[in-house]
């Protein structure tokens, strides 16, 4: 590859404080049954049918109902009980002033940022569970939502099924994102994408002013990038020593990497993540390495590991330790994924590859 050094840049503009636009007014109280079925659809894609359109002067009309992966997820009112799961959900509802909504928080992947942990109730930073709650723990929060990060935190085996908590009495809302159904799930995920979710967010809880001024932030911060022209090319190593665990062509490290002017050496695999074996990561021999630092697989325990495997130990990124590290809770869809090219967009430019 080429060894010309990249211009200089101006600083960068520092993200406005997130300010809080609502508080809590209410508790909601869980209805009485225990009804299980599986849920049905007819709806085409979309992030949201008619009944949930905002009315002339901003505000949503309620009840709204959201075809959501398929699922129609009924609101009466703006949610006032929260259970989040998955850092990404806690992050937007930070994000958007609605910490105050969260009555318990779940599967959190790593610290909130600077920004958003000044603002985060004791349900976040004293979390639930560390992974997904049951549907007893869930229910005994007295929730009228579930805002999810995966579909498949919503099972009967899981923090529960979405049927059974509707007849509850329980809203659920999933990342619009991680969406598996065909004709749902985002091909490839953009980033009108997340900002549609944040703005959904910001309309399923009344909140429109806060969800555009943070899409117009995440915009900002994305417009004062500047996409790495050297046509580097890039592992995104998320987990796994044995067969590595990695970002692939239609999810969210696909999104990031094409922001900052990577190629992505799995771009051809068709899903969000994949499983890719070392023989051919060896075969591409990437110029860098996109490490996911994560509390369980840092970023540092995957150098030491690339290091000390004859399969990597040669491969030119490990090496010359061109590596780029991307906390875990900035590698799914959300409110860091701005943040996070312009992470990369720094580390790319203080990175020489000859």
């Amino acid at each position: 590859m080429p060894a010309l050094p990249r211009a200089p840049r101006e600083p960068r503009t520092p993200r406005r404080p997130r300010a809080a636009y609502l508080s809590l007014t209410a508790a909601a109280v869980l209805a009485a049954g225990t009804a299980c079925s599986s849920p049905t659809t007819d709806h085409p894609a979309s992030a949201a049918d008619a009944s949930s359109a905002p009315s002339a002067t901003g505000s949503p009309t309620y009840p709204l109902t959201i075809d959501d992966c398929g699922f129609d997820t009924v609101v009466d009112g703006p949610p006032q009980r929260v259970v989040t799961i998955k850092s990404s959900t806690t992050e937007t509802m930070l994000a958007l002033g609605l910490g105050d909504r969260i009555v318990g928080s779940a599967f959190l992947d790593g610290p909130l940022p600077d920004d958003l942990a000044a603002d985060a109730p004791e349900a976040v930073t004293h979390p639930m569970a560390e992974q997904v709650p049951g549907a007893e723990a869930v229910l005994g929060l007295e929730p009228d939502l579930v805002y999810a990060g995966w579909e498949s935190t919503l099972t009967a085996d899981g923090a529960g099924d979405r049927q059974t908590l509707s007849d509850l009495g329980v809203a659920t809302y999933v990342a619009p994102s991680a969406c598996k159904e065909d004709g749902y799930q985002p091909d490839p995920l953009t980033f009108d994408d997340v900002f549609a979710e944040i703005t959904q967010v910001g309309q399923i809880f009344d909140v429109p002013d806060a969800a555009a001024a943070e899409v117009a932030d995440e915009r900002a911060t994305l417009e004062g990038t500047t996409p790495d022209d050297r046509g580097l090319t890039a592992l995104w190593y998320s987990s796994g020593t044995d067969t590595p665990y990695v970002g692939a062509g239609i999810g969210a490290p696909q999104m990031i990497m094409d922001a900052a002017g990577l190629t992505n050496v799995a771009a051809d695999v068709h899903d969000t993540w994949t499983s890719l074996g070392w023989e051919s990561v060896v075969a591409d021999d990437p110029d860098v390495i996109v490490l996911v630092d994560a509390a369980w697989n840092t970023a540092a325990d995957k150098k030491k590991s690339l290091a000390a495997n004859p399969a990597t130990a040669k491969l030119s990124a490990v090496e010359n330790e061109r590596y780029l590290v991307v906390p875990f809770a900035a590698t799914e869809a959300g409110v860091r994924n701005a943040d996070a090219v312009a992470d990369l967009d720094d580390q790319l430019a203080d990175l020489d590859v000859g």
